[in-house]
């Protein structure tokens, strides 16, 4: 490259020639900048993806500014200064250019991870949410190691900033030990998917709501009574969550139902099979069941098997069963048994 300056020795001024090779870099730029953006552009065009296209957009005008930052870095050295000045100007160069392929890098890893994450989320069922997850982590491991790289550039000992930053993060590591715990956890229900938002979920402590927001730190869970609940996501990672709304949205209700013996069996099974059907929030697909399932001490007890449509409805549909039930067995002349004893008084 040296070569091609000593080639423009058109002046006797040195300064006159370091400015014409800088000029020459700059025409050398555009033309590969022209190339880039008319040949390679019309290359990839061929191409099904978009992803090469934008990240063309992205690295034409860095390329572009690094031939000429390095025909200024050239030029500087042609003429030749004292090595105080060669290194400060060296190390101002090639730091603005680590820092603007650094900026190039971060834009291009952010397409490469959305485009990825959008490809494989049907088929793996990972969530689309983690995506700025992702993203925010490779921002800081391409800021860190441009770091490295610029302070490479200024010959700076960078091993006992390692040391420092390893100590650092350990005590850091032991004073966030729960937050670290939400993160980790938060990032296996990313991957996991054990719900979406949406979803009816019910935890191993009882909590039962809709999912309406899942972060990195914590999931909130709206109930039916209208109170949020926030959750660390270390808790979810580490409890058993049964999901209703998996892997369909119906969900089966069992609704006990005991009558009296002497009942007419039959017609009690179709009134109540009715009596489902009859209920707009119940499925006719899969169809109502009813199971005989004991001989208790005073009433044979049945059960109402019935899908309702999802399991935001389930509290209202057994709401408007029972008391169609009621209303129709007092009707029928079907006796509800309930808890008596007859006592018997035995004299002298």
């Amino acid at each position: 490259m040296t070569g091609l300056i000593e080639s423009l020795n058109i002046s006797s001024l040195p300064y006159i020639n370091a400015l014409l090779s800088i000029f020459a870099f700059i025409v050398i730029a555009k033309i590969v900048d022209l190339f880039v953006d008319k040949a390679v552009r019309k290359f990839v065009s061929f191409t099904k993806s978009e992803i090469d296209d934008k990240i063309l957009d992205i690295i034409h005008r860095p390329l572009y500014l690094t031939i000429i930052l390095v025909g200024i870095a050239l030029a500087i050295a042609y003429l030749k200064p004292s090595e105080k000045v060669i290194f400060y100007t060296d190390g101002i160069i090639y730091s603005i250019m680590a820092v603007i392929w650094m900026i190039a890098v971060i834009k291009a890893s952010n397409i490469v991870i959305e485009n990825a994450i959008y490809k494989v989320s049907d088929v793996t069922g990972l969530s689309k949410d983690i995506v700025p997850l992702i993203e925010n982590v490779a921002k800081i491991a391409i800021i860190v190691a441009g770091l490295m790289v610029v302070l490479s550039i200024w010959k700076i000992n960078i091993t006992p900033l390692i040391a420092s930053a390893g100590i650092a993060g350990a005590g850091i590591a032991i004073a966030a030990k729960d937050m670290i715990a939400n993160f980790f956890g938060g990032i296996s229900v990313f991957v996991d998917k054990h719900y979406k938002i949406g979803d009816f979920i019910l935890l191993d402590k009882g909590e039962r709501g809709e999912v309406v927001a899942i972060g990195i730190r914590s999931t909130r869970i709206k109930t039916l009574d209208d109170i949020m609940i926030t959750i660390p996501n270390a808790i979810i990672a580490n409890s058993k969550i049964i999901n209703e709304s998996a892997p369909t949205p119906n969900l089966r209700v069992r609704i006990p139902v005991n009558v009296a013996y002497g009942s007419d069996i039959d017609l009690v099974e179709k009134t109540l099979i009715e009596i489902a059907l009859q209920n707009e929030d119940v499925m006719n697909e899969p169809a109502p069941r009813i199971f005989f399932s004991a001989f208790g001490e005073s009433s044979l007890n049945l059960e109402l098997l019935c899908w309702v449509k999802e399991p935001a409805v389930k509290l209202r549909a057994i709401n408007d069963i029972n008391k169609t039930i009621y209303k129709k067995f007092n009707k029928l002349g079907i006796r509800i048994p309930f808890p008596q004893r007859d006592v018997h008084i035995y004299q002298g």
